[in-house]
């Protein structure tokens, strides 16, 4: 991994935002309430009520200072989408969408990819799962990326199922 770029995630309580971290890590860790920021290695993990509650935004905005990039992450399980659409453009940071708890028997990935791609016109969905490492070196490999356009490549060399790069805002 890139010492230089380092990745903010935002996502709903229970979205799976620290599992999804301590999977991306190597760490066995069972995960715990986020009560604050969480600086770890390359990653940023934050509390879900910084993006459920729209008075904390200014908390999203402040941190993404510190990063290079951007993780939208969006529950698997859950019919509910809490980013206001095109939620990415206000952030001047690389933006990558991921779905989480892709091996759930209640998951709807159609349903988790259409609301991330209304959030991020522009930018990588990986579908992941940390129980089983699905999607963990596409989001690793797409962190280290520098533009939108090194990330599209990535996704169209790869020709991987479980990483998409959307392209039509608010299809």
């Amino acid at each position: 991994m890139s010492k230089r770029n380092r990745a903010m995630m935002i996502g709903s309580i229970g979205a799976g935002k620290s599992t999804l971290t301590h999977a991306l890590l190597g760490h066995e860790a069972k995960a715990m309430k986020t009560q604050s920021l969480n600086y770890e290695d390359w990653i940023v993990d934050t509390p879900g009520e910084y993006t459920e509650n729209p008075m904390y935004y200014k908390n999203i905005m402040a941190t993404s200072l510190e990063v290079t990039h951007v993780l939208f992450i969006q529950d698997a399980t859950k019919k509910k989408m809490i980013f206001p659409p095109g939620f990415s453009t206000g952030l001047n940071k690389l933006p990558i969408g991921v779905v989480t708890k892709a091996d759930d028997d209640q998951a709807d990935l159609s349903r988790a990819v259409k609301q991330l791609r209304k959030v991020i016109p522009k930018g990588p969905i990986v579908i992941t799962s940390a129980v089983d490492r699905k999607g963990l070196d596409s989001i690793k490999e797409l962190v280290t990326c520098n533009s939108l356009q090194e990330m599209r490549d990535y996704v169209e060399e790869e020709g991987n199922e479980e990483v998409i790069f959307n392209e039509t805002l608010y299809k």
